[in-house]
């Protein structure tokens, strides 16, 4: 604690710890749609446990955080401070106080069904994104990777993937035809799904030019100051993905009659 690179380390640690509750909160509900069984049921039951776990961890980081600003603020300030990480940060947090207080049958009471489902939902998917996008970052921006780095990214990839395979399920399902896929529609799909994960697993090679690309128009590079995210160039593989997957749902035989 008594230097800035010590802190620095610590906030660090305390994200590694945090993050697989996080992931496991955040597919519980598809591995179970998914695969119904006993391990799936005790990870949906235990889901509420895996998200005060993750919330708690990230107490933790925030303690190294404040400390950081507070006694390292010199350091805080020329090397660490960016407007738009400040944001993503604060939403973050106030997304995880709101979530873990809602958790609890007192906090629960406060909200509708509706406005609590759509709370949750809102805030798991922005703070997947928060920590996922964090190991893009190391992968394909930093030259310190290290094995945890590659282990998390893909994990958190792979919680996302389970979350859209749940949703395509669903929605085959309940579709009024449940016809099955045929060759030419779902070679579409599956090509756009595997550019996806191409793209996910090559971003050194095209996420510069990409971002220099988004951001060459003024217009376009104004709200990097102050959005979350922007100009989302580790989700571009994502969107390919959830692309690709709703081609294949909407290119079934006669979905569009």
């Amino acid at each position: 604690m008594a230097t800035a690179a010590g802190v620095s380390a610590m906030i660090q640690f305390s994200v590694r710890c945090a993050v697989p509750f996080l992931y496991l909160a955040f597919a519980a509900s598809s591995v179970h749609a998914l695969y119904p069984g006993p391990l799936s049921q005790w990870l949906l039951r235990n889901r509420i446990i895996f998200g005060l776990s993750f919330a708690t961890a990230m107490a933790w980081q925030l303690i190294f955080i404040l400390w950081l600003v507070n006694i390292h603020t010199a350091h805080y300030i020329n090397e660490v401070y960016v407007l738009r990480d400040v944001i993503e940060g604060v939403l973050g947090y106030g997304f995880l106080i709101v979530m873990a207080l809602t958790s609890f049958k007192f906090g629960r009471r406060q909200l509708s069904r509706k406005s609590w489902k759509a709370l949750h939902k809102t805030g798991i998917y922005f703070l997947w994104a928060y920590a996922w996008s964090v190991y893009w970052y190391e992968l394909y921006y930093y030259n310190d990777v290290q094995i945890i780095d590659y282990l998390y990214y893909w994990l958190g990839l792979s919680a996302l993937c389970l979350r859209i395979a749940a949703w395509f399920q669903k929605q085959r399902r309940e579709s009024t035809n449940n016809a099955s896929l045929n060759k030419p529609t779902s070679f579409i799909g599956c090509t756009v799904i595997i550019s996806g994960f191409v793209a996910a697993s090559s971003g050194s090679s095209w996420s510069t030019p990409a971002h220099t690309f988004l951001l060459d128009n003024p217009l376009l590079s104004f709200p990097e100051l102050y959005l979350p995210y922007y100009p989302f160039v580790p989700f571009l593989p994502v969107f390919t993905i959830i692309a690709g997957a709703w081609l294949l749902l909407r290119l079934q035989p006669g979905q569009n009659d």
